[in-house]
């Protein structure tokens, strides 16, 4: 098995822009044997508040079409984020794009302080999907600044705890303690992604990363690269490598 974490450097606002570095990196995955690939929170749009609804995204979007192509014919998950609509209301969430086309949200659970005035929070988009028998369960930034979050995802069987966030350099330290203690108390592997350039005007700290079910942490990016963290697991050994673009 071989997992991306993607580490991005959004364009505010400019969907079409980040859209564009999500076909490249997809494409890097793609060629270096990944099966599924993960971006930053609401990494097409950007992380967003005052303007998230109207960069806001639905289900079956449109704008979704060529990400689906690339998942079917690559035969790799693709994980992006964004505003995502659903009915009347607005959520922080993201799309597991499948190879078969199918597509499935999740929203996050735990909202960061002042996020609940432009979002709604909700437990019923909680997907997993399942690769090389490996159970997937996803997380989104403040998620796992709750350790409610990860310990749901123990109950359900969880391998593998997928964290897509938006966290500055003054919050990454906490990030790294917190998803390291997580992994060895619930013998998870997880992987984290995140931007690598300023979002709503604040600074993100890039350093993207993975640790085993022990807790080890088995690889990670630099603060400021744009590219592809790569995990790939031979007989239960992972190892990592970094891809730049």
């Amino acid at each position: 098995m071989i997992l991306a974490a993607a580490q991005t450097k959004p364009t505010r606002g400019n969907i079409e822009a980040n859209l564009a570095d999500h076909y490249r990196l997809v494409e890097l995955a793609v060629q270096n044997g990944a099966q599924l690939i993960a971006f930053p929170e609401m990494s097409i749009t950007g992380y967003e508040r005052e303007n998230a609804q109207k960069l806001a995204f639905q289900k079956d979007d449109l704008r979704l079409d060529y990400l689906k192509k690339l998942a079917s014919e690559n035969n790799i998950v693709i994980v992006a984020g964004a505003p995502i609509q659903i009915e009347s209301q607005l959520f922080i969430g993201e799309f597991s794009i499948a190879p078969d086309h199918s597509v499935s949200i999740y929203t996050k659970q735990f909202l960061h302080e002042g996020e609940d005035e432009f979002f709604q929070s909700s437990f019923n988009y909680n997907p997993m999907i399942s690769i090389e028998n490996q159970k997937i369960s996803f997380a989104i930034c403040a998620d796992i600044d709750n350790p409610l979050h990860p310990e749901n995802a123990c109950k359900r069987a969880t391998d593998i705890y997928i964290a897509s966030i938006f966290f500055t350099p003054n919050g990454i330290p906490n990030a790294y303690r917190d998803l390291q203690s997580y992994a060895k108390k619930h013998k998870m592997n997880v992987l984290m992604s995140n931007f690598s350039r300023e979002s709503w005007g604040y600074p993100s700290a890039g350093q993207s990363a993975f640790w085993n079910n022990k807790g080890e942490l088995v690889g990670q990016m630099n603060d400021s690269d744009s590219g592809i963290l790569l995990a790939e697991n031979n007989n239960d050994n992972w190892t990592t490598r970094v891809v730049k673009i």
